[in-house]
């Protein structure tokens, strides 16, 4: 299983946004559904073996994490305002420590980045990182974390120093978060085909 989890840092934590403003009274919002997009979609399909994480830090209620799980996943479509309809219901229901299910095979609880490290190792997508490209960089890598517009917090720097995060890079430029997870699909995809 692949596993993106991207922090949103002014995302809303309440379902009182307007899906016509995901940018601006959302947090961000349009950047994270971007985000879930490229994480999930292929041209005619979803990948199956993929969870993507949204952690929203924005008022009124942080932390929370939304979970969409490829495999279970049933009516969401690719665009901006279909899965910020997801969000919203998600963020509608009452969550505790343990994921709830908002829908099919989308889910939320309480909690954010810490307990996220404390389950699983990721993979940074940082610049300064090793190279994506060099032979065997991706071998037992299948969690990666990614900030939305904004750089990770001093907090966050720390909390991903302390779990010994490995940081990868896909090349010499900052790149958009979504973009960021096509690569990544696209240089997994590359070295199956090639190594098997």
């Amino acid at each position: 299983m692949i596993r993106f989890a991207i922090i949103g840092h002014v995302a809303r934590t309440s379902s009182d946004f307007s899906l016509t403003d995901l940018p601006g009274g959302a947090g961000r919002m349009d950047l994270l559904c971007r985000c879930v997009s490229a994480s999930l979609f292929l041209s005619h399909g979803i990948r199956k073996n993929t969870l993507c994480y949204l952690i929203l830090l924005g008022e009124p209620d942080a932390p929370k994490t939304i979970l969409f799980d490829g495999s279970r996943v049933h009516h969401l479509s690719p665009d901006e305002r279909n899965i910020a309809s997801h969000i919203q219901k998600a963020l509608r229901i009452p969550c505790g420590a343990i994921f709830r299910e908002s829908g099919q095979g989308i889910t939320v609880r309480r909690g954010g980045l810490e307990k996220l490290l404390a389950e699983y190792r990721f993979c940074v997508l940082d610049e300064g990182g090793r190279d994506i490209r060099r032979e065997d960089t991706l071998a037992g890598c299948e969690n990666y974390l990614l900030s939305d517009h904004g750089n990770f917090t001093p907090d966050e720097a720390d909390a991903i120093a302390g779990a010994a995060c490995i940081p990868l890079s896909l090349g010499p430029r900052v790149l958009h978060a979504d973009h960021a997870i096509v690569l990544v699909h696209n240089e997994r995809d590359r070295a199956e085909v090639l190594f098997g």
